[in-house]
């Protein structure tokens, strides 16, 4: 079974300095019906206006992805971890018993356009971590790259959870076939570009639970990029 979240109605908020988009529930958005897919509890997509960012806070208990889209963000942590998160980028931070953090646009004229996936850790209380890797356009370009596992698999970011999480840049017209193991489900969000998966069509900013499904496939539609979650 594959059901769509549409773009349009996922929550808003346009503060001016930040348009949000959430996927699932989050600070002000609230929708019993959306709360989370399995262990995935968080996709928001911002796009934040030069100069801007959200100042310091604190998480706890969460696995924490950013993957950026276009522009750059700046990350200042309390685990002393300061650097830009640009395109290609995977940065992963586990909140554990506890992290505080701030993400600003260094830049003064380009905006920032990004997606913060937050994934429900195995347990609570681990110990906080950071890690950051670059994944090249020729990694990610007709193919799905895994950027995000629970061992670091080829190269990936590890995470506190049995998930895997892939990212593909596909041309209009290529196809990727994806296996998916009995009693595994699977996400997948629309990053730009409009995609078919399994002859349902999808566009820019459009989630869909995957349940009850062995084989995937994706044909883009045009120049597209997306991410893949599969999920226990």
């Amino acid at each position: 079974m594959i059901t769509v979240r549409k773009s349009e109605e996922r929550g808003h908020f346009d503060l001016g300095w930040l348009d949000t988009y959430h996927t699932f529930s989050f600070d002000r958005y609230y929708d019993p019906a959306h709360m989370h897919f399995r262990s995935l509890r968080v996709i928001n997509e911002d796009r934040v206006q030069p100069g801007q960012g959200f100042p310091t806070h604190s998480h706890r208990d969460m696995e924490i992805i950013t993957y950026i889209l276009s522009g750059a963000l700046e990350h200042r942590d309390s685990m002393g971890n300061g650097s830009v998160i640009r395109p290609g980028d995977v940065q992963r931070m586990t909140a554990g018993t506890g992290v505080s953090h701030s993400e600003f646009n260094p830049s003064q004229t380009e905006p920032v356009h990004l997606l913060q996936i937050w994934i429900l850790p195995e347990r609570r209380n681990l110990p906080p971590g950071y890690e950051q890797k670059t994944f090249t356009d020729k990694e990610r370009r007709g193919s799905l790259r895994l950027i995000a596992s629970s061992a670091g698999r080829e190269g990936s970011v590890t995470i506190n959870q049995d998930a895997r999480v892939y990212a593909g840049v596909l041309n209009a017209g290529q196809i990727i076939d994806y296996r998916l193991e009995e009693n595994r489900y699977a996400w997948l969000q629309i990053a730009r570009g409009t995609v078919e998966l399994n002859s349902t069509e999808m566009i820019q900013g459009d989630g869909a639970a995957v349940s009850g499904e062995n084989n995937l496939r994706i044909i883009a539609h045009d120049q597209a990029e997306l991410l893949l979650f599969d999920l226990a």
